[in-house]
């Protein structure tokens, strides 16, 4: 039972390993780009839970404490509370961290190699537009691929 509340480092170095390990994460996301958040497949799911198991031995270790992880979650949750605060108050750092909505259709017609440059299959896409009730591609007026991955569809009038 002593083993559980004995740290394999100090606490400071959980600290700093939580918050490198965040950063790092959501640096290497905001880099594969909006669609594996906004449509995520079972390979992109397999993927994330591959990169969860991979990042917690970055961030503890070889240590099973009881205070150590509490001590790395916090950090975590400590960063993303403050980057979060910088977002809201720097549209530029916003930009920057969540990226820019990326138009797929512009007045009926599919924007040319939009689908490719985030990586968006057409029938990912296709998908899309059934879920807003829509076959056609000619009957919207604006599509884009929002920062969160979610597809936003715009009906002509």
């Amino acid at each position: 039972m002593s083993n559980a509340f004995e740290m394999a480092m100090p606490w400071w170095q959980f600290v700093w390993r939580g918050v490198a390990g965040y950063l790092a994460a959501v640096f290497m996301m905001r880099i594969v780009g909006k669609r594996s958040f906004g449509d995520m497949s079972t390979f992109d799911i397999i993927v994330l839970v591959l990169v969860g198991g991979v990042l917690r031995n970055s961030i503890v270790g070889h240590d099973g404490s009881f205070q150590g992880g509490l001590i790395a979650v916090a950090s975590m949750l400590a960063t993303d509370r403050a980057l979060a605060w910088v977002c809201t108050r720097s549209p530029w750092f916003n930009r920057f961290v969540e990226g820019r909505p990326t138009v797929l259709v512009h007045d009926g017609e599919l924007v040319p190699g939009a689908l490719e440059r985030v990586s968006l299959p057409k029938a990912a896409f296709r998908r899309a537009l059934h879920t807003e009730g829509m076959e056609d591609i000619g009957d919207i007026s604006i599509a884009r691929l929002e920062p969160n991955g979610r597809i936003t569809i715009i009906r002509k009038h």
